[in-house]
């Protein structure tokens, strides 16, 4: 066994779930599909939490199953050990999973670039190269960081040996930057909008889609949709299903932005407003579309990035994104 599921095993206990299920016509067998969450105010719940809500999944003839983890490493065991059918999650992440063994496509791009930014609150610190020689709290086990390393490699920078590193998630990262114990911190949205709002002072310097515009001239992925190949064998057409209600509840959030911002509230308890905020100004932008389209050489070039950057040893097999 791979060292990497070896720790998702040691750390979760989880054994693989089998799948056994007959493929069965959609009237005779009810589709349910399972997807892995994360506790906190994060991209993943706020998308399972809408689409749930607004009966989008009823909808489109399936029923969303919603399993929440307290942690990233929890979150992505349940996947790798199957049990949740789908996630959304870094591209990288993906890649990596899949070279160990996981039986996973991607299916779909969701969430933007846009919504990573790095904080800072001297004046003088403008950019990422202006960071050299200073202290950044960065989640370093997160496909983020990878975003912020390919970038500065692209760029003639090498995070490790430019400045000092201090790893931390994003609630942490934040919270080191508001007592001034760093220079710089790596914050997400929508933690970002609300940083931005109660620490006035603050000025982001550097954001993933604006730099990942400035690398390759064009958007960037945070993070994409994956589906186990189990649930693809089982049921042929929960791809278009899945995608469907995904869309809809991206057109949601953009035609209903008070009632999107309600149920994050209710949801995953995040101050009002700030969701709205950071939709309203494509700071945290959700957009579905089929992996196997126009977007496939945005991620396969991710792939490549990272394999560059040292992330990965190899690009992955062409199967890893999901064809009809």
């Amino acid at each position: 066994m791979k060292p990497y599921l070896k720790m998702f095993f040691a750390l979760m206990g989880f054994t693989l779930l089998p799948a056994t299920a007959p493929t069965r016509a959609f009237a005779q067998a009810p589709l349910t599909i399972s997807v892995g969450s994360i506790s906190g105010p994060l991209s993943n719940p706020i998308m399972w939490n809408i689409l749930k809500a607004q009966g989008f999944d009823k909808q489109h003839g399936f029923t969303l199953d919603i399993h929440l983890y307290p942690s990233i490493v929890a979150f992505y065991g349940g996947f790798a050990t199957g049990e949740v059918d789908v996630i959304m999650g870094g591209i990288t992440n993906f890649q990596k999973l899949r070279m160990e063994g996981i039986p996973l496509k991607i299916v779909a791009t969701g969430l933007k670039l846009s919504d990573l930014s790095i904080f800072a609150r001297d004046p003088a610190l403008k950019t990422l190269a202006d960071l050299k020689g200073k202290t950044l709290a960065i989640d370093m086990g997160g496909s983020q960081y990878q975003i912020v390393s390919i970038y500065a490699r692209g760029s003639g920078m090498t995070l490790e040996k430019d400045m000092t590193l201090i790893s931390a998630n994003f609630a942490l990262a934040k919270a080191q930057l508001i007592a001034s114990r760093v220079d710089a911190a790596m914050i997400a949205e929508p933690l970002a909008t609300l940083t931005a709002n109660e620490s006035p002072d603050l000025h982001i310097v550097f954001n993933g889609n604006e730099a990942w515009k400035r690398l390759k001239g064009h958007d960037g992925w945070e993070t994409v949709v994956a589906a186990r190949e189990e649930l693809l064998k089982r049921a042929p057409d929960s791809v278009e299903r899945l995608i469907g209600a995904l869309k809809d509840s991206v057109d949601f959030i953009k035609s209903n932005p008070d009632e999107a911002d309600r149920i994050v509230v209710e949801t995953v308890k995040l101050a009002p407003g700030i969701f709205k905020q950071a939709s309203i100004d494509k700071r945290m932008e959700f957009d579905v579309n089929p992996a196997w389209g126009s977007e496939r050489a945005s991620i396969w070039e991710l792939f490549e990035a990272a394999v560059s950057s040292g992330f990965a040893t190899k690009v992955p097999d062409a199967d890893i994104i999901y064809a009809p």
